[in-house]
């Protein structure tokens, strides 16, 4: 990747012919003219059905559906990942070794026996995968996003030739190999090739290429690039899986002491009190924020920070635990490196966040509140504040929900001007119907942060000319200072459509997002001797 960054030099393949004139035009076909790259068209408003779930489980974290409780007895899982064990009830292990699975009904922790020490105890289920099967393989990646393969592909530290395997977007039987490559005038990117899989079992790339098994065509493109852009140099490095608890025994109780959080560094203010950079019993890095005295109900805070736990997606924050007992109440959640979007975005060094990143943190962001609105449940709150930053420009919604319990002027709209009214949907603040559809609009605020690099929305304007300007019709125009495709100011602006029934749904954000200027996986190319 270069190291000038995008704001100062505009992808040269987009031409800017929008001005401030502009009107909404309600339909996707302008979002899309020109382009013979999108591989998904949604109406805008299509309820999630059948369609959506196999996209949609690329991100969702689900209770493991596993292939092993048929038949316990004899079955060996191998460690994917090292795991060092929390509580006195769990095992640790490293990777690489193997274990006997004893109880596998527990959703996240599995019992084992693990073989070189005989010690019996709970283990975290996706750190773990059955002995032989491609999820054990280094190089398998499974439901990932193609745009997160290209982030992880294009770190500095991997070489040309490095790849993983992941599962198709498109074909549920079939599998995406993703190869890191260089060319001169193009510099470092991605190819993507498909694995399709034959009658009998075996895969293949080229017809003229089978293989029996998926680590048979990796050994073999391994040792010849047969055709491909390169040979297969080495396996990408595997993030570690999310743990949604901070141990095994707080997987249902989760009110825990407060003497075993330790606040080390006070982080800065969010909408709701102090945030601090901890530990829990001196060994887990969280996050801990402490709640304004009376800013909401601890009986509430309570039910909402339940539906919080309950709902799990690895782009929300992961709620670990509470401290409620005694003032002021402390949120335990996890801990992510770079802090808020809007600190992130306003304080970042041009050279490690261009275009493309953001491109991936919209696209993050829309992943989440897809999953939110597939459960149905409503932000209120979403902008860019709200939205945390860790390693490798990972984005993650946080506070889901909070702001509709909180009690504070900010938050009340009939208090008047302290209400976030620049993030705000005109029927959130006139009539208080709040919906998913207020989401939208509120998600198109945070493109325009997104994009000016954490500028302030409606610069210039107060909180009460907002609401008038916007009732009659104003748009925040497309800025001229920052590099905004039209595209996607296209998509702003039905995000802003007066009406909420015609703004998109986060399903088809999430998807425009994610193939924002991605080509189809390229075939195989047969090439001469």
């Amino acid at each position: 990747m270069g190291t000038c960054c995008s704001r100062h030099s505009p992808d040269p393949t987009h031409h800017l012919v929008l001005h401030h004139g502009f009107k909404i035009q309600d339909t996707i076909d302008v979002l899309n003219k020109g382009s013979s790259e999108v591989r998904y068209v949604a109406d805008l408003n299509r309820q999630h059905g059948t369609a959506s779930i196999k996209r949609h489980g690329v991100d969702i974290i689900r209770t493991p559906t596993s292939t092993l409780h048929s038949s316990l007895h004899g079955r060996i899982v191998v460690a994917v990942y090292n795991y060092q064990s929390r509580e006195m009830s769990d095992v640790s292990f490293v990777k690489g070794d193997r274990m006997e699975l004893l109880d596998d009904s527990e959703p996240d922790w599995w019992r084992v026996r693990h073989l070189r020490t005989n010690e019996e105890g709970l283990i975290p289920w996706n750190f773990v995968a059955e002995e032989k099967s491609v999820e054990s393989e280094d190089w398998f990646f499974g439901k990932i996003s193609r745009k997160e393969a290209e982030k992880l592909l294009l770190s500095e530290e991997n070489q040309r030739g490095t790849y993983l395997v992941r599962d198709s977007e498109h074909n549920p039987n079939g599998f995406s190999l993703s190869v890191k490559d260089w060319e001169g005038g193009r510099g470092y990117h991605v190819k993507h090739y498909k694995i399709k899989s034959l009658d009998n079992g075996g895969y293949y790339i080229a017809t003229n290429q089978t293989f029996s098994s998926l680590p048979e065509l990796i050994s073999a493109y391994s040792k010849n690039s047969l055709g491909l852009c390169h040979v297969l140099a080495r396996s990408c490095c595997k993030p570690q899986p999310q743990i949604w608890d901070l141990g095994p025994n707080l997987r249902d109780q989760w009110e825990i002491d407060r003497s075993e959080i330790q606040l080390i560094r006070k982080l800065g203010h969010g909408n709701f009190g102090e945030v601090w950079y901890g530990k829990w019993r001196n060994n887990i890095e969280v996050a801990v924020k402490t709640l304004k005295q009376g800013s909401m109900s601890t009986q509430a805070f309570l039910q909402e920070a339940s539906i919080m736990k309950k709902f799990r997606h690895d782009r929300l924050v992961a709620l670990y635990a509470v401290c409620s007992k005694d003032e002021p109440v402390l949120i335990i959640q996890e801990y992510m490196c770079n802090g808020s979007l809007l600190d992130f975005l306003r304080n970042c060094d041009s050279k490690y966040l261009q275009f493309g990143d953001l491109i991936y943190i919209a696209a993050q962001v829309a992943s989440g509140m897809a999953y939110l609105e597939l459960k149905q449940l409503i932000h209120r709150d979403l902008a860019a504040r709200n939205v945390l930053i860790g390693e490798n420009n990972m984005a993650k919604i946080c506070d889901f929900g909070l702001a509709r319990i909180i009690e504070d002027d900010e938050y009340c709209p009939r208090q008047g001007t302290r209400f976030p009214v620049k993030w705000t949907a005109p029927e959130a603040i006139v009539y208080g119907r709040f919906s998913i559809k207020s989401d939208v609009w509120s998600f198109g605020i945070l493109l325009m942060e997104l994009f000016t690099y954490g500028q302030v929305p409606y610069p210039g304007m107060h909180g009460r000319e907002v609401i008038e300007q916007v009732e009659h019709g104003y748009r925040m125009p497309k800025p001229v200072s920052h590099f905004i495709p039209d595209d996607i100011y296209r998509l702003m602006l039905l995000c802003w459509d007066s009406d909420p029934d015609k703004r998109p749904t986060f399903e088809f954000l999430n998807h425009y997002f994610e193939d924002f200027t991605i080509t189809s996986e390229i075939p195989y190319r047969e090439v001469s001797d």
